[in-house]
C-alpha cells in the first residue's frame, strides 16, 4: 500500500506538471497572436488606420494636440507600425516568455 500511496502522488504531480506545461505553450503562442489581433480590431490595419475605428479618433486627438502632426515614435506611430508589418520577432519573443510563464504559473498554482 505504500508504494501505492507513493505512486498515487506522483501519478498527480505528472498530471500537475503536464498540464502547467501545456498551458505555457498555450501561453506562449497564443499571447503574441492576441497582442497583434487587439491591434488590428483597434483600427490599426495592414493598409493603415481605419476609417471611423478607435485608432482614428484617436490620431485625430493626437494631431489636434499636436498642430496637425503624428510624432515619430509615438504609441500611434509604433501601434500602426505592428498593424502594418506585424510583431517584429523579439517583440514575439518577448511576449511568448511573458504569457507561458504567466499562463503556466497560474495553472501550477490553481491547485
Amino acid at each position: 500500500r505504500r508504494n501505492g500511496a507513493k505512486s498515487a502522488t506522483t501519478k498527480k504531480e505528472s498530471m500537475e506538471y503536464t498540464r502547467s506545461t501545456v498551458a505555457g505553450v498555450a501561453g506562449a503562442v497564443l499571447v503574441p497572436v492576441a497582442a497583434v489581433w487587439m491591434v488590428s480590431a483597434a483600427g490599426f490595419g495592414s493598409a493603415g488606420i481605419v476609417a471611423s475605428s478607435w485608432a482614428a479618433k484617436w490620431m485625430s486627438a493626437q494631431a489636434l494636440a499636436n498642430g496637425g502632426a503624428i510624432a515619430a515614435g509615438s504609441q500611434i506611430s509604433i501601434l500602426q507600425s505592428i498593424g502594418a508589418a506585424g510583431l517584429p520577432f523579439t517583440a514575439k519573443a518577448v511576449l511568448g516568455l511573458i504569457g507561458g510563464a504567466t499562463t503556466s504559473a497560474c495553472c501550477w498554482f490553481a491547485k
